[in-house]
């Protein structure tokens, strides 16, 4: 007996570090999911050639992709254009700059590459306006871009994006005759902060949206389209099913979304090498109210509230979706349970090799194609 207390009295404590070791990693892997990320660095440049306007960078799945995107840099330069892929030599790509980058130019090495292309609305040649939203987290700017008709499309940006990331969809809805509404929201590093700064996911960002949905009817949209790019497109939908004005959100244009995240999560902590049961174990940490305080989280987040397939039959308006099958970092698989669940309103082109929200980067025809078909077959463009 005496020697059974003392080896209980030595593997409690044991326990309790174990069990305690493991709180502490699942609160670590549950901060990462709400905590605003920074732009991360994810390639390098390797060689600048200003003569012949050329750029080396380290090869990733990403940067050999055909197209137009956008690098983000530190030195004389903060972001440039890059162009066609003109050789892949082992681990370096080259690639035509669009930006001219003059001899003698500071280019640092680390750089990430980007889908953006745009950085700022003055690039598109439209008339535009900055605009400020009051949403109930504070005051949210926006662009706005004004059209003949009084259908307005409401663009919404992902996680760790900012409203440059909506740019590339503004020339083809400008001309569909629509007004473009490209908005903030609360932490994304431009809208308002909240106590502790965290992402909801789309469980809090959606009444940011509504609060641009109130100011685009009152300020002559008779009905709106929403444009979510990645987490907007959760954001997107969770306006959808719970805004105040439901009546005037006649269709939902879904970029690479997040349509549940808990496949997300699961698929991204897959791809860091964070395993099951950690995962769960973090989803259901940001559920409770303590523990999602304890992992970083304003509120306690509703996962289940979050998964709009489970929660297809409370959608009405029509759904556009785009999302390559080899997206990479936003798994296709929820986007086609969406749309086998309401075949009645989603839409769903097949697009392929095209990275997360890089479809318009890789394939500007037939993104612009498939959104201005899917404009006139719903009635929405001025030429229907």
């Amino acid at each position: 007996m005496k020697s059974l207390r003392h080896a209980v009295t030595l593997l409690v404590p044991a326990l309790l570090t174990s069990v305690a070791a493991v709180a502490l990693v699942v609160f670590a892997v549950a901060r990462r999911v709400v905590t605003p990320m920074r732009r991360a660095t994810d390639t390098d440049i390797l060689s600048v050639d200003t003569g012949a306007q050329t750029i080396e960078l380290r090869a990733t799945a990403d940067t050999v992709l055909p197209g137009r995107y956008g690098l983000f840099t530190s030195g004389t330069y903060g972001y440039v254009k890059l162009g066609a892929v003109l050789g892949i030599d082992g681990s370096a790509v080259r690639r035509k700059l669009l930006t001219q980058i003059e001899t003698g130019a500071k280019v640092d090495r680390a750089a990430a590459f980007s889908g953006y292309y745009y950085s700022s609305p003055g690039e598109l040649h439209l008339q535009w306006e900055s605009v400020t939203i009051d949403s109930p987290a504070g005051t949210c700017p926006g662009w706005f871009f004004p059209a003949s008709s009084d259908t307005w499309v409401i663009q919404v940006h992902g996680r760790g994006a900012s409203r440059a990331e909506c740019l590339r969809a503004v020339p083809i809805l400008q001309a569909a005759g629509l007004a473009n509404l490209v908005v903030s929201y609360r932490n994304d590093g431009e809208g308002p902060r909240t106590r502790v700064g965290a992402y909801a996911l789309g469980a809090a960002e959606w009444r940011d949206v509504d609060a641009a949905i109130t100011y685009a009817l009152r300020h002559g949209a008779a009905r709106v389209i929403l444009m979510g790019w990645s987490m907007g497109g959760a954001v997107s939908l969770q306006a959808a099913v719970n805004s105040r004005h439901r009546e005037s959100i006649v269709g939902l244009i879904l970029e690479s979304p997040v349509v549940d995240w808990r496949s997300v999560l699961r698929y991204q902590a897959r791809m860091v090498g964070v395993h099951a049961p950690l995962p769960q174990l973090a989803m259901g940490a940001l559920q409770l109210p303590l523990t999602a305080r304890l992992s970083g989280a304003d509120a306690p987040i509703a996962f289940d509230r979050l998964d709009m397939v489970a929660r297809a039959d409370e959608l009405t308006a029509p759904i556009l979706i785009l999302h390559s099958e080899d997206d990479g970092f936003v798994p296709a698989d929820a986007s086609h349970a969406l749309q086998q669940a309401r075949p009645d309103l989603v839409t769903m082109p097949t697009f392929t090799v095209a990275r997360h929200t890089k479809i318009w980067n890789y394939d500007e025809t037939g993104w612009s194609t498939a959104i201005a078909s899917w404009l006139e077959t719903q009635g929405f463009s001025s030429s229907a």
